[in-house]
C-alpha cells in the first residue's frame, strides 16, 4: 500500500555551533517535531568559506543517541575524548553511537580552513532505546566509495543506501534498532516506488528540486512526513529543469518518553540532569586529555 503524506513543513535557517549555517526540517516550531526515532536533520550548507572564514562545531558532550554525519561536499575533521579522530571527505559517513557520553569536535580540514572551500552535508540525530542511552560508545565510519550505490532500469533513479535496502542493494552499517536512511538522486521523469516496512516511521526530505509522492507535490527545503503503508512514491515531473535530491528516512519507533535538551536525549528529567552533573564533573572526559 502507498503511503500518503500526512503532514509538510519548511525547514527553517539558524546559526549552530561555532556559527556555522544549518538548514533544519527536523524539529521546526509549528512544523515536524519528532518521527520516532529520528530526533533531528540539519543540513549544514551549502557554503563557500572564503581562507580563515570556515567554522565548525567546537569540542562539545553527547549522550545517550547517535549522530550520523553524511558529507556532501569538502572536509570535516573530527575527534573525541575517547581518543578518536578521522577526517571525513565527500560521500563520506560517520555513524557516532555517543551512549554513555563522549565530548566531541567537528570542524572544517585545516585544508579548508586556510584556503576556503565549500562545505555541504547532513548531520542526522537518531535516537537510542532506554536500554542501550548508556552503552558503550562506538564509530563506524564508511568511506564514500564504499556506499552501496544503485541505479533503476531506466536510468533516471540513483540512490546510495546508508542505512536500509533500495533497489537490490543492502547497507554496510549497522545500527541498533532498524534504520532506513537513503540518499536519491531523480532526474526529471523519474518515478520510483520504493519498499519502506509497515512497522516503519518514515519521512522525505526535499534538499534540491521538486518532488511528487502519492498526490503531494514538495519543493526544495520541505520535509514530509509518511502516513501508514509499506510503499512510499518517487516521482518528478518531466517538465522539471533540474534533477532532485531527497533524503528518505525512516526506523521503527521506539515509542518510549524522550527528554531532551541541549546535547542530550534522556527518557527522564533526572536522566538529563545526571548528564549535565557528569559532563560537568569531567565524567565524559576531555578532547585535550586524550588526542594530542
Amino acid at each position: 500500500m502507498l503511503r500518503h503524506i500526512k503532514q509538510v513543513s519548511t525547514a527553517q535557517t539558524q546559526l549552530e555551533g561555532g556559527g556555522f549555517q544549518v538548514r533544519r526540517p527536523l524539529p521546526v516550531a509549528g512544523g515536524v517535531r519528532l518521527v520516532d526515532p529520528i530526533l533531528m536533520i540539519d543540513e549544514m550548507g551549502p557554503v563557500d568559506y572564503k581562507p580563515g572564514e570556515a567554522v565548525g562545531a567546537p569540542d562539545h558532550p553527547h549522550r545517550g543517541f547517535e549522530t550520523v554525519t553524511y558529507m556532501l561536499e569538502g572536509e570535516f575533521e573530527h575527534r573525541d575524548s575517547g581518543g578518536h579522530a578521522g577526517k571525513l571527505g565527500p560521500g563520506d559517513v560517520q555513524w557516532m553511537t555517543a551512549g554513555r557520553g563522549v565530548v566531541h569536535s567537528e570542524m572544517p580540514s585545516a585544508h579548508i580552513m586556510k584556503h576556503g572551500g565549500r562545505i555541504h552535508g547532513f548531520q542526522i540525530w537518531v535516537n537510542l532505546p532506554a536500554r542501550l542511552k548508556m552503552t558503550e560508545p562506538r564509530y563506524q565510519e564508511i568511506k564514500g566509495s564504499s556506499i552501496p550505490e544503485a541505479v533503476s532500469e531506466d536510468g533516471l533513479a540513483q540512490v546510495r543506501v546508508i542505512a536500509g535496502e533500495a533497489l537490490g542493494v543492502s547497507a554496510r552499517i549497522d545500527t541498533h534498532t532498524p534504520i532506513v536512511y537513503q540518499h536519491w538522486t531523480l532526474q526529471p521523469g523519474a518515478a520510483v516506488k520504493q519498499a519502506l516496512p509497515e512497522d516503519h516511521n518514515g519521512l522525505l526530505y526535499v534538499f534540491s528540486g521538486e518532488l511528487d509522492s502519492n498526490g503531494t507535490h514538495l519543493d526544495d527545503g520541505q520535509i514530509a512526513v509518511l502516513d501508514e503503508g509499506d510503499m512510499v512514491e518517487l516521482a518528478v515531473p518531466a517538465s522539471a529543469g533540474t534533477a532532485t535530491q531527497v533524503l528518505l528516512l525512516g526506523g521503527v519507533p521506539l515509542n518510549e518518553p524522550v527528554a531532551r535538551r541541549g546535547p542530550f536525549v534522556m527518557n527522564t528529567a533526572d536522566e538529563l540532569a545526571r548528564a549535565y552533573e557528569d559532563y560537568r564533573a569531567g565524567r565524559m572526559g576531555e578532547i585535550n586529555q586524550a588526542v594530542n
